[in-house]
């Protein structure tokens, strides 16, 4: 990295933790001030992580004028999302934001065409694409390890007691969790959902109101399948937050725990009801701290300010990864399959 950047960070709730733990760790961006509705949460986040020299504010706009930061780091709320960026924007900055990119697929079309008329560069935090175990699975898949991928399964079931919003939400997993898997399955067989039919319900003794279950079948580019099953009031045998997958090839299947455990098994003969399968190695890989989560996310989005290239998940690309969610969401409501492309 080159060059130093000045930076605004807007919105200060729970999820600004893991950014700003994340900038630490990078010395060429200099915090010059941040941004929260109520600015006694703004000084509780400087106290609590040490920082200094950060101006502090409610009015995005006016700070924006004052300070003129090179990149505005989005943390706030899905409602926000859309005035935040398009407010960023209107001031020449770069932006990189919280998932969902929107609340909607309106905002979010208008999101990223803003954004590319303007030349600025908008990216979207999708930071389990920054853990090891996800980056060893799709090297693995690219080197062709259980022949051309054809069907992926991932399973999600966690016992999930926030309290707070969540507890009243309308489409609850599917539209605040299910965009990490959904985005997690595009990234490893990189390719484009094309079509959905989902189902969600709410189980007998959930502690939600609303859709708390829910599964969906996905038709992808290349003739590929994916199967979510998933629940945020499953107690017991919890799955990680990154899933569990079973990830089947043409030559044989790879499965993956989510966290470290992985491994795949190949045909090795001809012969026999079932052919006869041997395990292979899956090549090691291990991020280093800098490189992983939200700071591994936000170092990839600021090299790409430096050379001018491409993030891993532009708003261009991410928009996809939030079509899933509303395609699911519409599928699960009308009862048919979504085609992709009507959204």
């Amino acid at each position: 990295m080159n060059k130093s950047y000045r930076a605004l960070l807007v919105g200060c709730g729970g999820i600004s933790n893991a950014w700003l733990e994340g900038l630490r760790l990078m010395e060429n961006i200099v915090i010059v001030g941040m941004v929260d509705l109520d600015v006694s949460k703004v000084e509780s986040k400087i106290a609590e992580h040490k920082l200094k020299g950060v101006q502090t504010g409610t009015d995005l706009e006016a700070m924006l004028s004052e300070l003129k930061p090179d990149v505005v780091f989005d943390c706030t709320v899905p409602p926000a999302h859309e005035t935040v960026v398009l407010t960023a924007l209107r001031h020449g900055c770069h932006v990189f934001g919280e998932k969902p990119l929107a609340e909607n697929m309106i905002q979010a079309r208008n999101m990223v065409a803003t954004a590319e008329a303007a030349g600025t560069l908008y990216g979207v935090m999708q930071n389990r694409r920054w853990l090891s175990g996800i980056q060893r699975v799709r090297r693995a898949l690219d080197q062709g390890i259980i022949g051309k991928v054809h069907t992926l399964h991932s399973d999600f079931f966690l016992g999930c007691h926030f309290g707070g919003f969540r507890d009243k939400m309308e489409h609850v997993l599917l539209l605040d969790m299910a965009i990490h898997t959904f985005d997690q399955a595009r990234y490893l067989i990189d390719a484009l959902p094309l079509s959905v039919m989902a189902s969600e319900w709410n189980p007998p003794g959930s502690w939600y109101k609303h859709g708390a279950s829910a599964t969906a079948h996905f038709e992808l580019e290349n003739h590929c399948a994916f199967s979510y099953r998933g629940s945020w009031c499953a107690e017991g045998f919890n799955t990680p937050w990154e899933c569990t997958w079973r990830i089947i090839g043409e030559r044989g299947t790879l499965v993956w725990d989510g966290e470290k455990h992985m491994e795949a098994e190949v045909v090795c003969g001809d012969k026999g009801f079932n052919r006869p399968v041997e395990k292979v190695d899956i090549p090691p890989f291990r991020l280093t701290e800098e490189q992983t989560g939200h700071s591994g996310a936000i170092r990839n989005f600021i090299e790409c300010l430096d050379t001018g290239s491409i993030p891993e998940t532009p708003g261009s690309d991410n928009i996809h990864s939030l079509a899933m969610v509303h395609g699911a969401i519409q599928s699960a409501v009308s009862g048919r399959r979504m085609y992709l492309h009507e959204l």
